[in-house]
């Protein structure tokens, strides 16, 4: 039950991460810069929680030639992740960006389960998981998308009229399953180094070496202007995704990476509807419909398939 509520919080706190970010890059002008801020700033309060318990950031360095290459990449799973939705989103559009990396999450999830890949528990996959599974996505796409299908359909909204439309489709699906692997990569990493808070410090660490090799390159002339308008939360979007990570490292241990990811999915849709119906972190308010609420049971019952049958 712990492990289950562990994994429901994160993933509340995972779209007021977004949202919050989302107005960061409102105040300093790009995402890849707005990125690098909540990545740095994960990374400084990760270090702090990890020297208070773990008393070191140090680790032995001949794991790297004991351990397998892919230990090291989660933090870079990371930013693949979050650049590739950046880049898809004028072309899918918001639904079809958030859908398409959910199935990839799912179908990666449940497949590194059932071949125990990256160091996780084998979890051999039966008509039960698939039937929650399926559950699952059919939720997810109610509680995210049906509004908004809706509301394309009055206005014949098309995200983009291109014959290679299907493309960008597959790649989002590749980026969610990039962000399942770096779920079961960093849960393995915990195990290894003996530690959940060091694991979650390195993948933010190499999460953000990465992100200032790309602002460098992109804004190699950055410059920063103040705003005395700028609202102090907007500073919190970094300690959320590192409590995100290291809730992560701490569950796939012990419940695998394909539990693991629906769990923190059901987290995140009511996260997201939470949001929409408050109007929270200045985004505009779009009341809860019952057609979310079902779908979101049907995402809660699709979890008790695959946690309980």
């Amino acid at each position: 039950m712990l492990t289950i509520l562990i994994g429901l919080i994160i993933g509340i706190g995972l779209p007021m991460q977004t949202s919050i970010n989302s107005r960061l890059k409102v105040s300093v002008g790009s995402p890849f810069v707005a990125s690098l801020i909540s990545f740095s700033l994960g990374t400084l309060f990760l270090a702090l929680i990890t020297l208070l318990i773990d008393k070191s950031l140090l680790f032995p360095l001949n794991l790297f030639g004991k351990e397998p290459f892919w230990l090291w990449i989660g933090g870079l799973l990371g930013v693949i992740y979050l650049t590739s939705n950046i880049l898809l989103f004028p072309k899918l559009g918001s639904v079809q960006t958030v859908i398409m990396p959910i199935l990839g999450q799912i179908i990666m999830g449940l497949i590194i389960d059932n071949f125990g890949l990256f160091g996780s528990l084998v979890q051999p996959l039966n008509w039960s998981r698939i039937v929650g599974a399926i559950l699952v996505v059919i939720g997810v796409i109610g509680a995210v998308s049906i509004n908004q299908i809706i509301v394309y359909r009055h206005k014949k909204f098309l995200p983009e009229k291109a014959n290679n439309l299907w493309f960008y489709r597959l790649i989002g699906i590749v980026m969610g399953m990039f962000s399942a692997t770096q779920t079961a990569i960093n849960g393995h990493l915990g195990i290894v180094l003996n530690s959940s808070v060091k694991a979650a410090f390195v993948s933010f660490f190499v999460g953000t070496i990465s992100l200032i090799i790309i602002v460098t390159i992109i804004h190699p002339n950055l410059n920063f202007q103040k705003n005395k308008d700028t609202p102090c939360w907007i500073w919190l979007g970094g300690f959320i995704g590192a409590l995100f990570v290291l809730g992560n490292v701490y569950l796939v241990p012990k419940i695998g990476t394909g539990l693991a990811v629906v769990i923190v999915l059901v987290g995140l849709i009511v996260g997201s509807l939470l949001i929409d119906q408050f109007g929270w972190f200045n985004s505009t308010k779009n009341p809860i419909t019952f057609a979310q609420i079902m779908s979101l049971l049907i995402m809660i019952f699709g979890v008790i398939i695959i946690r309980l049958l």
